[in-house]
């Protein structure tokens, strides 16, 4: 039954659609306005959902040649597959985590100075994970790990979307929406690192062509071609590796064929339409993000009147990338640089565990990183910033994985810099009195 409820939670879009009814009905709107808005949402969401899919498929085969190509061996920094297992091991304490954590960041809303309600559902039970597990792996009692994890989840969904609010104000220009993300902590790294670089003002879509970017990235200010360009580099790089190095045909860990993937396609146009498919991905995704946005945002007008004062819904990282679509780029491209440096460093310190970057999380959290570094810092900034932060997404988790691993959640970890710093703090102080 539990595990049936938390299936539930994790969908963002029935959380999302729930918020809108309750803040229509508060706003007393007719029934008509009440369904319009709660539907708008939900398929807002869905179709955000489904953008999000397109390109997390062609992301996750990316990530799979990459490992194979260049013959690296270690964990994997995806935080689904970590969350898969937590679950399969530890599904009540972490429902339980997740459920009273959800209400505890209502009750710091209402009672803090920090006001936003986190909506971002997965997100949440990926941190819920986390706690969890750094509270097992200390020994805890359940009621222990279950009350003291959700008072820590219901703070930090309060309080660290106000770290990086400074720079989303900045982009957007309103105070209307916060980041429901666990890499507030990075987001606001990279942000002031940007602030190094202080001498832009506004956002891409103020500037004159071609002013913060070097003039060969031109091209790049239209956002559907620089995903495309981008991705489809990428792809033939590791599509031609795999080929010299003779893996077409090796099985993954699915007993899938790399060149199952082609499909009928040839193996040197594939990567071209693979390229293609993510840009598409990255378009329907943009479209679903505008779209539940302008609902949730009109919606909790309701919540904040009547039971939260100036609170502020926290969504997913992909909600501001409209307003600087060319540092998401940038910020990709600079994160898993960071991550393929960190991974160069355990191999060269001879660490017992590799972590290998994984291309999903460079995506959204090292261009969520960029935004926040562009916001005062320009391309540089965004590069820079997303850099640093990208180094600490695939080097962080070796402060707990091996806890993790000796509680059987292995192969896979939890990257975000959120998890990491707030578990090991966690961890570390536990250890004192364990």
């Amino acid at each position: 039954m539990l595990n049936a409820v938390l299936m539930q939670l994790r969908d963002t879009a029935v959380i999302m659609g729930v918020v809108a009814l309750v803040g229509l009905l508060l706003q007393k709107k007719s029934a008509v306005d009440v369904f319009s808005g709660t539907v708008k949402t939900i398929v807002g969401f869905m179709i955000f959902n489904i953008g999000a899919d397109a390109m997390s498929a062609q992301v996750t085969i990316f990530s799979n040649m990459f490992s194979t190509a260049f013959q690296v061996n270690g964990v994997v920094t995806q935080v689904e597959v970590a969350t898969a297992l937590a679950l399969n091991s530890y599904g009540t304490e972490v429902a339980l985590v997740m459920v009273f954590g959800f209400i505890m960041n209502l009750v710091f809303a209402k009672i803090t100075p920090f006001k936003a309600v986190f909506l971002t559902g997965q997100h949440f039970l990926y941190f819920a994970c986390v706690l969890a597990l750094v509270f097992i792996a200390l020994g805890a009692p359940a009621v222990v790990t279950v009350v003291l994890g959700g008072i820590i989840l219901g703070i930090c969904g309060a309080a660290l979307p106000s770290l990086c609010q400074p720079f989303v104000n900045k982009l957007t220009g309103t105070d209307n929406i916060a980041i429901g993300h666990f890499n507030c902590i990075g987001y606001a790294f990279s942000g002031y690192v940007g602030k190094l670089f202080s001498k832009s003002a506004g956002t891409e879509k103020d500037e004159e062509p071609g002013r913060e970017l070097p003039s060969f990235l031109k091209l790049f200010k239209d956002f559907v071609f620089s995903v495309a360009l981008f991705m489809i580099v990428l792809f033939y790089i590791v599509t031609i590796a795999c080929y010299a190095t003779g893996h077409f045909g090796d099985q993954l860990a699915t007993g899938q064929a790399f060149t199952s993937y082609f499909g009928n396609d040839l193996w040197f146009v594939w990567p071209f339409l693979a390229g293609l498919k993510f840009a598409a991905g990255m378009s329907v995704l943009i479209y679903g993000v505008r779209q539940f946005i302008a609902e949730i945002t009109a919606a909790f007008v309701g919540i904040s009147e009547k039971l939260i004062p100036d609170a502020v819904p926290a969504v997913d990282c992909p909600a501001i990338f409209p307003f600087a679509p060319n540092a998401v780029i940038i910020g990709f491209i600079g994160s898993f640089l960071g991550g393929l440096v960190a991974m160069a460093l355990m191999v060269a310190f001879h660490s017992e565990t590799i972590m290998i970057p994984a291309a999903g999380i460079c995506f959204f959290s090292g261009g969520t990183c960029g935004v926040c570094g562009y916001a005062y810092g320009g391309w540089k900034g965004a590069l820079l910033g997303s850099f640093l932060v990208g180094i600490v997404l695939c080097a962080g988790p070796l402060f707990l994985y091996p806890a993790f691993a000796n509680l059987g959640i292995g192969g896979a970890s939890f990257p975000n810099v959120d998890y990491n710093i707030v578990g090991s703090l966690i961890y570390g102080i536990g250890g004192l009195f364990s």
